[in-house]
Parts: structure tokens; C-alpha cells; sequence
């Protein structure tokens, strides 16, 4: 028991340390933190007023609070002098406000907005910052070579976050649970923020864990605790070598037979679905291949002499499968991410196979470049799909005679339907890219139906579903398109919008005739129904059976994003001798389950108009 309430001191003793360690990492965190309450304190409409400002604040001090502490465990294990620890964090505080300036001056969205806030390049390039940061850290934190290496490192780290996560997890569970307990019996009225704040505080307190669970990794001082942190723990070698080892030989197994049934039958499996199991194989692979390095049994033995080579003849496949993708749909941010996996990968099996432990140093070196490559202007994600199908778009207009002294014409004869879905297919990608180095001639509301059938001639054509693939879940989501509504004749205007749910809702209207009741219920599983009485008689009732199958009808159930429609098809009405409604909807949403032969359907009010006859 004493050991126990010794190592439960010792880890918030050191957390507390920290600040005396790392000044610079734990001065970002509390600004970080800071920052947190003040946003927290804001409400929303005042947030977004300042959310570039606010955001970009955060974004640099997380950049600085790891650029710090990799700062400082350099010049610590390098150096060691007063010299250099000051200098590391003023460097610290600098990388934080360099990063501040690029991204409150540079990292603003391109899309339109009442607010300024930053862009997802611009997170993703900090992100990309905050991780090549970790990955210098545990190379820095893996000298000198007779003390440590970089998979003892690395695993050194994993313990840091996860020991930090833990207790984090518990104190948050803690001080949650008796901040509710006050305010269930004690102050009913007290905000909901203060759990939010507790959170903040928690944070903050868990990454002092996580920087204090480290040893002292100043040069010519021998810490006796950094053995036994690079030490991996009983558990944590069961479930590496007999756990995950066998669940990614298995995966093996799978990916091979894969490559056998590609070699057959060509590629079948949807793009998407195999980049994102490849990824997880390659990656995963690499990760515990470092994880596993000191393990000395037969299945991780095997493990780490087949997994290199095995990797090799899948990627190889991977790649004929990535081929097969950029022919038929050219290079988007699936495509390119999945080549810059491929490219790390590639490289990391063969260092494994020729440079074996040596090379785990060289792998993060690789991975971090990189990663630094995805997010840079012109060669990153962000810029080269959007040029390749920018350059694929025109290509197929100016074959079809689309494309005149800059401008789009619509066809004069349809062209045929591999064009159509080309064309369908790039413009829907443009559109939602934040990246506006578009050509003049392209706007985003060519992507509207109505708009992109005037500019090109044709409705938009997407691929036939294959045939011989199943699918599960069909749907059809209508959005009422922008524009004005005709309400001269209508008296009254009634919101249902914010219902939810299977219960009736009624209101009541004083007309000349009396006093008119009207009931409309509506949940996903029945056709909603309207009636109305006039002076307890009703006058009109009906559901919207006919309604609901026009609308299949003209839209069959499909895998399709929303489709904006009119209102000759968003609108309804229904009337008797006596009164006249008008039913508008802002959102149609049918799904269709076909293995349990099962419909749902939601339709969301936009307004309904009511005048008396």
C-alpha cells in the first residue's frame, strides 16, 4: 500500500515539477487552457466574432507547447547548460508566435462566411507540425545509443500518454460526478459551463502528467527511472506478441488471398474501403514492428522476417488497384493521401529488410518529411487534386466543344454518359474545395442542379450502380432549393418546424367561421397526417400517401447526396370547402433498409400557409 500511495505522489510531485522543467511547454498549456475558459465564458455569437483570433491562438499554443518540450529535452540532453535551457524556451515561445501570426494573417478560410475562422489547410498544417514535433521528441528523447533507442523511446511515450490518459480519465470522471451531485441536490440553476471548465482544468492537468511522467534527460545525468520506463510491462507484451501480432498475420492472410482473387477477377472492392485497409495494414504493420522490436519469441520472430516482404507483394497490388482508380476518376484527396502512404510505406519495409533496428530512426525521419509534403502549397493535398481535376474537367469540356474563349457553353447535343459522369463528377469535387485558385469560369453554384443543368446542358449524371453488389440501406434526401415563396393569398403562417417526434402537435386559429384546429403528426415510420376541425367538426383530414409516392416516383431511393428540388415538388396543398393550406418542406429524407424490407421517412416542415375560403 505505501508503494502504491508513493508511485500515486510521485506522478503528481513530478507533474507538478514540470513547470520547473519545462517553463515553456507548460506556459503554452496554461495559455492554451486560458484561452479554453475565455471561449467557454463567451456565447456563441460572440465566439464566432472572434473564432480566427480565438483559434489560431489555440492552434499556436499547442504548436509551441510541443515544439517547447522538444526544444528543451534537446538542449537538456545535448548541452545542459543555462545557456542553452534559456535559449530553448524562448525558441518555444517564438515557434508559438510565429505560428500565431501565419495563422491569424494567412490561415483564413477561402469560403463564404459571416465570420472569419481558419481554414482546414491551415489546421491541417499545424496538426502536421504538432506530430513531426512528437516525432522529434522521441528522437531526441532515444540518445544516448548505450542508454536508449528509438523503439524504447517510443514505447516510453506511449506509457507518458496513456498513464497521463488514465488518470485524466479519472479525475475528470471525479470532479464530473461531484459537480453533479451540487447541482442535482444542492443548485439546480448552476450552469452547464462548469463542466466544461472542469474539463479544461483536467486537461491541463493531464498533459503535466504526461510531460512529468518523463526522466531526467539532462546529459551526464543518469536517471534510474528511465530504465524502468522503457521497460515494457507484462501486459503490454502479451498484448503485442500474442495479441495484435496474430490479428495482423491474419490480416496477412486476408491481403494475400486478396492479391491472388485481384490477379483472377481485377480489382472489385470500392476504393475507398481498400485505402482505408491498406492504410491501417501499412501503418499498423510499421508501428508494431518498432513496438515488437525487443520481443525474442517464434510468432514475433516470424512476424517481424514475413511482414516486411509480405508488405512489398501487397503494396505491389495496391498499386495496380490505385492505377486502376486514377484512370477512372483521376487524383483526388483519397488518391493522394493513399499514394503518400504507399511512397512511407515502400520506403519503411525496405529500410526494415535492409537496415533491420537501425532503421526505426530513418522511418521517422521519412515519415515526417512526408507528411510535410502532403500540406505545402502546390505539391500538398490541398492544391494538386484540385489542378488535376481542374485540368480533367476542362479536358472533357473542351472535347465535347464546352469550352469557348474561356467561358462554358452548354452542349448542343448531349454528350455521352462516361463525359456527363466525368463532368459530374469534377465539378461536384471543386465545389466544396477551399482552395479558390479556380479557373474564372468556374463557380461553386455550377454545382446546384438547376444551375449546373443550365451551364452544361444536362442533368447530372452519376455511375450506375453495380449490379451485382448488394446494397443494404437506399435512400433519397430532398433539400428545398433557395428562393422566394408565394404567400399573397395565404392569411396565416404556422411553424412546425422545431417538432420532432410521434405525438400530436395542434394550434389554433380565430377565423371568420370560428375556430379552426389544426393537427399535424408526423415520426419516421408513418406518413404524416394532417386534419383539421372547425369548431370541433372536422372539415379536413388526410394523410400524404399520394404525396409520398410522387416523390418515390420522381425520386427513387438510391445511394445519392441530397438533391435540392423545387417547390413544385417541396410543395403540397390540401383544402376543403371551407379552408386552403399550403405545406412547404425544407428537407424530404426517405431510407429504404432492404435486407429487413424496412422504410423510414422524415419530412420536415419549411411552413405551412393557411387561408379561409
Amino acid at each position: 500500500m505505501d508503494n502504491f500511495k508513493s508511485a500515486i505522489s510521485g506522478v503528481f510531485r513530478r507533474a507538478a515539477e514540470a513547470f520547473q522543467t519545462y517553463p515553456a511547454a507548460m506556459g503554452n498549456a496554461l495559455l492554451f487552457a486560458l484561452v479554453s475558459i475565455v471561449k467557454i465564458h463567451m456565447d456563441w455569437d460572440v465566439q464566432q466574432e472572434y473564432s480566427i483570433l480565438l483559434n489560431s491562438l489555440q492552434w499556436a499554443m499547442a504548436v509551441g507547447a510541443i515544439w517547447s518540450l522538444t526544444a528543451i529535452t534537446g538542449a537538456n540532453s545535448r548541452y545542459n547548460t543555462s545557456k542553452a535551457f534559456a535559449g530553448a524556451n524562448i525558441f518555444g515561445f517564438g515557434v508559438t508566435a510565429v505560428t500565431f501570426i501565419l495563422l491569424y494573417l494567412f490561415g483564413e478560410s477561402g469560403l463564404d462566411s459571416d465570420y472569419r475562422y481558419l481554414s482546414s489547410i491551415a489546421q491541417s498544417r499545424t496538426s502536421v507540425a504538432i506530430a513531426i514535433g512528437a516525432v522529434v521528441f522521441v528522437y531526441l528523447a532515444s540518445f544516448p545509443r548505450e542508454e536508449s533507442d528509438f523503439s524504447r523511446a517510443f514505447l516510453m511515450t506511449h506509457k507518458a500518454f496513456f498513464v497521463a490518459a488514465l488518470y485524466g480519465i479519472v479525475l475528470m470522471m471525479g470532479t464530473s460526478g461531484v459537480a453533479g451531485a451540487i447541482q442535482a441536490l444542492l443548485y439546480n440553476d448552476m450552469s452547464n459551463k462548469v463542466f466544461q471548465y472542469i474539463g479544461v482544468i483536467v486537461g491541463f492537468m493531464t498533459f503535466s502528467i504526461f510531460i512529468g511522467y518523463f526522466p531526467d534527460f539532462r546529459k551526464g545525468v543518469q536517471d534510474p527511472r528511465r530504465q524502468e520506463l522503457q521497460e515494457q510491462p507484462k501486459f503490454v507484451q502479451v498484448l503485442l506478441g500474442y495479441i495484435l501480432v496474430p490479428i495482423l498475420l491474419a490480416l496477412t492472410l486476408v491481403l494475400l488471398l486478396w492479391t491472388v482473387r485481384t490477379v483472377l477477377s481485377g480489382v472489385e472492392s470500392s476504393f475507398v474501403r481498400l485505402s482505408g485497409i491498406a492504410a491501417s495494414y501499412a501503418l499498423g504493420g510499421i508501428w508494431l514492428h518498432i513496438m515488437v522490436t525487443s520481443h525474442d519469441t517464434g510468432l514475433v520472430n516470424f512476424f517481424k522476417r514475413l511482414y516486411p516482404f509480405t508488405a512489398l507483394v501487397i503494396l505491389a497490388f495496391e498499386a495496380w488497384a490505385l492505377i486502376v482508380q486514377l484512370n477512372d476518376s483521376g487524383l483526388k484527396v483519397v488518391e493522394y493521401n493513399f499514394i503518400m502512404v504507399w511512397i512511407f510505406t515502400v520506403i519503411s519495409v525496405l529500410l526494415l529488410i535492409f537496415l533491420k533496428q537501425e532503421s526505426h530512426r530513418k522511418i521517422a525521419l521519412i515519415g515526417s518529411i512526408i507528411a510535410a509534403i502532403a500540406v505545402l502549397p502546390v505539391v500538398g493535398y490541398h492544391n494538386l487534386p484540385v489542378r488535376y481535376q481542374v485540368n480533367r474537367l476542362e479536358k472533357v469540356l473542351a472535347s465535347e466543344g464546352m469550352l469557348e474563349d474561356g467561358e462554358v457553353v452548354p452542349a448542343s447535343t448531349e454528350p455521352d454518359r462516361e463525359a456527363r459522369e466525368d463532368i459530374t463528377d469534377a465539378v461536384s469535387f471543386l465545389a466544396y474545395r477551399e482552395n479558390k485558385n479556380l479557373p474564372e469560369w468556374f463557380n461553386d453554384d455550377m454545382n446546384n442542379d438547376s444551375e449546373f443543368e443550365d451551364t452544361f446542358g444536362f442533368s447530372k449524371t452519376w455511375p450506375e450502380p453495380d449490379e451485382e453488389i448488394p446494397r443494404e440501406y437506399l435512400s433519397t434526401n430532398l433539400v428545398l432549393q433557395s428562393g422566394f415563396i408565394e404567400i399573397d393569398e395565404y392569411d396565416w403562417a404556422i411553424n412546425f418546424r422545431d417538432y420532432y417526434g410521434s405525438e400530436e402537435v395542434r394550434t389554433e386559429i380565430e377565423g371568420q367561421r370560428g375556430t379552426y384546429s389544426i393537427s399535424w403528426q408526423s415520426d419516421k415510420m408513418d406518413i404524416p397526417k394532417l386534419s383539421v376541425d372547425l369548431d370541433g367538426e372536422t372539415i379536413l383530414e388526410g394523410d400524404l400517401e399520394s404525396y409520398f409516392e410522387g416523390i418515390l416516383e420522381s425520386y427513387p431511393p438510391g445511394s445519392r447526396t441530397p438533391v435540392e428540388a423545387g417547390m413544385e415538388d417541396m410543395s403540397l396543398v390540401m383544402e376543403s370547402d371551407e379552408i386552403k393550406i399550403l405545406l412547404v418542406f425544407e428537407n424530404i429524407d426517405i431510407g429504404l433498409d432492404t435486407t429487413n424490407n424496412r422504410m423510414n421517412h422524415w419530412f420536415m416542415l419549411a411552413g405551412m400557409y393557411v387561408t379561409e375560403k
